[in-house]
């Protein structure tokens, strides 16, 4: 039986610079993977092969078996450090923006009927980031862990199979960052995520992972720096399970 995501001999290269050699990975649905290393070790070039952003120079990645699409798509959502968000649309027009250019690509805009369910559904998943007062606010108005509850909804509203998260809460305060850290935790639940998180935060990756991936140079050659790339070098697999709800999976099953 083939997993969920599967990378097989991938390699990323830029020019004659080798970021990532020989990395051979298979991810269950459901995982929490962290993603540590140091600096230059690949950590976000892995999840942009992974997200569609760059192509493997050598290789193949796949979901459910099939060879994943060489671009961004319904299946796969990003957070990263920095808020992508919509600075002229409030937070409703933000969320809303993701249903409407999946449903009406042409017009990027739905009507009627359609668009009070669209922005019935934009409701319910600002209300699961916490936004369900602040449907009106802009960008500019809110606070930055406010605006990346608002990037998480974002991401979840197609209702990703995979979330990826890149340095997500590395610009919050601790205070924040520790309600963030809640706030993933029960989306990975609810919405029965499978979760690849890349982090300097070594003791985040263990709060929030149930598998942490430690990305490193095997080989260096001083004369040479760029000629080997980086491979996983620890798996470590934690105990931690996320606890899916009955009614979640049920609703996925049925969507699918």
């Amino acid at each position: 039986m083939s997993s969920f995501l599967s990378l097989r001999d991938v390699w990323v290269e830029y020019g004659d610079k080798i970021v990532l050699e020989r990395v051979n990975l298979e991810i269950e649905e459901g995982a929490f993977v962290s993603v540590i290393g140091p600096s230059g070790a690949g950590k976000s070039s892995l999840l942009r092969v992974v997200l569609g952003q760059d192509a493997p120079t050598r290789g193949t990645i796949t979901l459910d078996g099939v060879p994943l699409k060489p671009q961004c798509d319904s299946d796969r959502g990003v957070v990263f450090q920095r808020y992508s968000v919509f600075p002229h649309l409030t937070v409703l027009g933000n969320t809303l923006f993701g249903i409407e250019c999946g449903r009406a690509p042409l017009a990027g805009r739905l009507f009627g009927a359609a668009r009070r369910a669209a922005l019935a559904e934009a409701e319910e998943m600002l209300a699961a980031v916490g936004l369900e007062d602040s449907l009106h606010l802009y960008p500019a108005q809110m606070s930055g862990g406010m605006q990346q509850r608002l990037a998480i909804a974002q991401a979840l509203i197609k209702r990703p199979r995979i979330l990826l998260l890149d340095e997500p809460f590395g610009a919050l305060d601790p205070g924040i960052r520790s309600d963030m850290h809640a706030l993933i935790t029960s989306l990975w639940s609810e919405y029965a995520l499978t979760v690849m998180m890349v982090t300097h935060d070594i003791g985040e990756a263990f709060a929030l992972g149930n598998r942490v991936l430690t990305l490193d140079k095997l080989r260096h050659d001083p004369h040479a720096p760029n000629r080997y790339g980086a491979s996983i070098v620890y798996d470590l697999p934690l105990t931690r399970k996320a606890p899916q709800r009955a009614e979640t999976r049920a609703v996925l099953t049925q969507s699918a």
